[in-house]
């Protein structure tokens, strides 16, 4: 239970308001797009410029057009007001166009940088952190950022030149009513600030809300099989409709806050607009000040306490985007291959896979998933849990390595760390007699055609799904189908291979799936063939295609195959046989079966439950 404590925790988090190294990392986003950002900083100066020409007009049409009925004077203010209302609203029209540009550009160009990132990192990293933190970091976090360009830090910059322009027009004016105006600021910041702490903490709630309704949905949708199965949907419901209410309950906290907040901002508002009032009465009666004045100080007023209010909302705006820029960056400073830093200088110079076939070398491997207690630097409480222990085998071109053993008993460990999803962490692999750890990462994997044993598809046409590991052509897609029986599966689909599979394949079968993903890794004809229980999910009728398919194939090639059905590999050139990460049998299957050890009993028990089944 703790993991998920330690995500909700990380969701959480909103750090501080503003970090200067996460603000200089943020710019360097930012400065490709520099002009748009000037661009907009003066629209928004000028904006802040323009509310002032409201109350300088009020002011001069009250003082001096009224008193002597001067109509012209009247009617070029009010054409001067007009103008100004008109390009305020064409400046914050091409203002809110620059920013948006502005945020969705920056977006486009995190967003790709984070995807990249991402699809570098080792698979141990994706074995650390769950799908949905990821997902979230890409798509919730980078909108935080978003909001920040849009409608936070620029628009902020206008807020508080705009405040500035009026303070310093009301000073100058007369600075006995600016005193009066400002009165109430200490009140304003103090609720604003009470304000600032409220919504903080309901947005943080809102946040662990949705958290779990798309953790629930998530786990609930991709297992709905076994909800219909057992009949949870009332009991599932239920549980979603607690789930939903408390999120319901955390957004109307927050609303609850805003309908606090605005009316007490107004409610000072009002009581400074009545200290202006009374400060000037007596003096406007006694002639010392102007009643045009008073009415443009009353806009003024207005137009000083707005900003002032929008700076509490964009700090919160600020607190979160500085929160999601903090766990972007964190995740763009993981290592992209933190296990391969530590190789020595001593290695061979890498070199390329033969076209026709490697020879793969496993000498003294020792793996274990678990040993964060080594990786932090503690102490080793315990002996790590071996998963390979001093495996040790040659397979050469032309040769079909064969493992096999019970679940768990490391054969599938062997098949990752060939392709470097791991590295051992004693002994080596060689490819060519090349240590692959100072091998291009992706020129070994352009040497391996891999069958998984979770089979993969993606939610694109069949053809792309076959010509995933090189550009190769119609011509060749179909000629890769054929070696092993895909394109009589293919010939069935609607629009053969160019029809769209759905979300990992569902839209086919199992062993359909299995023929395409067989087809996928033959294509670009690689000089490993890497079969991981590759007919686990077919029958024997499509099995026996695809044996035809794989003795064209391997010859001449290698081949180290996970098996599961013992009846396929008895044409293997050896078969280990591996129990608890050890090699405890190795041999052809005729030697294995006379040598009447683990092989052999393994053997006997599948054809016996083959002819029972029979």
């Amino acid at each position: 239970m703790t993991a998920p404590a330690t995500i909700q925790h990380e969701e959480d988090a909103l750090g501080k308001a503003f970090d200067a190294r996460l603000a200089r990392r943020l710019v360097d986003y930012v400065r490709p797009y520099r002009w748009v950002v000037a661009g907009a900083v003066l629209l928004l100066m000028a904006l802040g410029a323009l509310q002032l020409a409201g109350p300088m007009l009020t002011r001069r049409v009250i003082d001096v057009a009224i008193p002597s009925r001067d109509v012209a004077m009247i009617v070029q203010s009010t054409l001067l007001l007009l103008g100004a209302l008109v390009a305020q609203a064409v400046g914050s029209y091409v203002e809110t166009i620059a920013t948006g540009v502005l945020g969705q550009r920056v977006m486009h160009d995190l967003r790709r940088q984070l995807f990249a990132h991402l699809q570098r990192l080792p698979v141990s990293f994706f074995d650390r952190n769950p799908v949905g933190r990821l997902v979230t970091r890409v798509t919730n976090d980078v909108e935080s950022l978003n909001e920040l360009f849009t409608s936070g830090v620029v628009a902020g910059l206008g807020d508080l030149f705009t405040l500035l322009a009026i303070t310093v027009l009301m000073v100058v004016v007369d600075w006995r009513l600016a005193i009066a105006a400002y009165l109430v600021v200490p009140g304003i910041l103090w609720v604003s600030a009470v304000f600032r702490k409220r919504v903080r903490e309901a947005y943080r709630e809102i946040r662990t809300k949705l958290a779990r309704i798309n953790a629930f949905l998530q786990e609930r949708i991709a297992g709905m099989r076994v909800v219909q199965l057992f009949g949870r949907e009332v009991d599932e419901a239920r549980r979603f409709r607690d789930i939903d209410q408390a999120h319901l309950d955390a957004h109307l906290r927050s609303v609850t806050v805003y309908a606090m907040y605005f009316p007490a901002i107004e409610i000072l508002t009002t009581i400074a607009l009545a200290a202006l009032i009374v400060a000037a009465a007596p003096r406007v009666e006694s002639d010392l000040l102007t009643v045009g004045t008073v009415a443009a100080f009353l806009q003024l007023a207005r137009r000083f306490y707005q900003p002032l209010q929008d700076l509490s909302d964009k700090y919160n705006t600020l607190q979160q985007a500085m929160a999601s820029a903090e766990r972007i960056f964190r995740l763009m400073d993981t290592p992209a291959e933190p296990e391969r830093r530590a190789e020595t200088d001593r290695a061979s110079p890498p070199r390329r896979a033969a076209s026709a076939g490697v020879t793969v070398t496993f000498e003294d491997v020792w793996f274990a998933y678990d040993l964060a207690h080594l990786a932090s630097g503690s102490p080793a409480a315990a002996e790590p849990e071996w998963v390979l222990r001093g495996v040790s085998f040659t397979v050469r071109p032309g040769e079909t390595l064969a493992l096999v053993g019970h679940t768990g008993a490391g054969k599938t460990t062997v098949i990752n760390l060939l392709l470097r999803f791991y590295d051992p962490q004693r002994g080596r692999i060689l490819l060519d007699g090349v240590d692959i750890r100072t091998m291009p990462t992706a020129e070994l994997r352009r040497a391996v055609g891999y069958v998984q044993q979770d089979i993969f598809l993606f939610a694109d046409d069949v053809a792309t799904n076959i010509r995933l590991s090189s550009p190769i052509s119609d011509e060749e897609v179909r000629a890769a189908a054929a070696r092993v029986g895909a394109d009589r599966v293919i010939a069935r689909l609607p629009d053969g291979y160019g029809h769209r599979l759905g979300e990992r394949g569902s839209s086919v079968s199992v062993g359909e799936r299995q023929l395409l993903s067989f087809a996928r890794a033959i294509a670009a004809e690689p000089a490993l063939l890497l079969l991981d229980e590759a007919t686990s999910a077919v029958d024997s009728e499509i099995e026996a295609e695809i044996q035809r398919g794989l003795e064209v194939l391997m010859r001449g090639r290698t081949t180290i195959a996970v098996a599961h059905r013992l009846s396929t590999i008895t044409r293997a050139t050896e078969i280990l046989v591996l129990h608890h990460g050890v090699v405890r049998e190795r041999g052809t299957h005729r030697v294995l079966l006379g040598a009447d050890g683990l092989y052999a009993r393994l053997y006997r028990l599948q054809v016996g439950e083959l002819a029972t089944a029979s």
